[in-house]
């Protein structure tokens, strides 16, 4: 990519990029630019809060922008979002595309191809194999997730015990919380007995963790990566009643999980945020490409600090689809 990535750790503020576009609008250009927008679907609460955000941001700035189209497609798989992608670039000359990959590598290839158009590319959270595709990233911090998880856990058993783990999807993202966590859990005596795939899925979850309590007799704590996981984890454990379990931890700043911090429960006292908002705050500074003249480009990660009952609030919406 020619120009420098800047990486920052920010919280990205849609709310203020919102106000400003429109004050840009006149200087949109003349004939319509097209903003392709591809999302995996709703297949569990992370990614509907995803396509909630991406709809909002899609009606706004059409709002805003008479002459910026954003085409949005969801799909339920790797192989139903490259064939979509294949047809929106088949149908119609795209001068941007935010995507969010459902998996990294096989997202890879025809993104390239699309890019080898001319066409901007926004990568958002599960980033690509190839960093250099990419003009504009937008994700959550997740070398941070893992290790800042990691780190409050090895403190809390003292820095031995033994631990399961449930990864997500195969993608950079999942790659990345899982070294951050185990990068600091190696520098320490506890060791993890098992480390499988979930997908992200509640269900999947439920059935792997059934399989690990009847796998192993004791176990003093979960990290489930995630808060979708981590409900199926929850739920394997109360109806097996094992009580050697200390701690059930997830990640994402799911509101019923912030629910859970807030009220001090005592096995899932923590979170980290990680806003299926960061979509729409993509989208935005993809447009203003087009219609704000504020060029952006490089790298953004938004932090993942701890999220515990003293600062709960600060990450609590109740009219949050997620």
């Amino acid at each position: 990519m020619k120009s420098m990535i800047h990486k920052t750790k920010i919280f990205l503020s849609t709310a203020a990029i919102a106000l400003a576009l429109p004050f840009a609008a006149a200087h949109a250009q003349e004939r319509d630019v097209i903003i392709a927008v591809s999302i995996p679907a709703a297949t569990h609460g992370w990614t509907g809060g995803v396509v909630y955000h991406a709809e909002q941001a899609e009606k706004e700035i059409e709002a805003a922008f008479p002459n910026i189209d954003v085409v949005l497609s969801t799909a339920s798989s790797a192989t139903a979002q490259v064939s979509a992608l294949e047809d929106l670039s088949a149908t119609r000359k795209l001068d941007a595309l935010v995507i969010l990959p459902f998996t990294s590598e096989e997202l890879t290839g025809p993104v390239q191809q699309i890019k080898e158009k001319g066409t901007f590319i926004s990568v958002v959270d599960r980033g690509l194999t190839d960093p250099a595709i990419q003009d504009l990233y937008v994700a959550g911090d997740n070398i941070a997730v893992g290790a800042n998880t990691a780190q409050w856990l090895s403190d809390k058993l003292g820095g031995e015990g033994q631990i399961v783990v449930l990864r997500g999807i195969p993608t950079v993202i999942d790659d990345e919380r899982i070294k951050g966590f185990s990068d600091v859990i190696n520098k320490t005596d506890i060791k993890i007995l098992d480390i499988q795939y979930a997908n992200w899925n509640q269900d999947e979850a439920f059935k792997l963790m059934q399989d690990y309590l009847a796998k192993y007799p004791k176990i003093d704590a979960v990290w489930a990566n995630d808060d979708d996981m981590l409900l199926g984890v929850i739920e394997a454990v109360d109806r097996a009643g094992r009580k050697d379990i200390k701690f059930a931890l997830g990640g994402n700043g799911m509101k019923q999980v912030i629910e859970m911090v807030k009220e001090g429960n005592e096995r899932t006292p923590i979170s980290t945020p990680y806003p299926p908002s960061m979509i729409k705050s993509a989208i935005y500074m993809t447009a203003a490409q087009f219609g704000g003249q504020a060029p952006m480009r490089g790298t953004f990660l938004l932090g993942a600090p701890l999220i515990t009952p003293e600062n709960a609030d600060q990450f609590y919406f109740p009219a949050s689809p997620f």
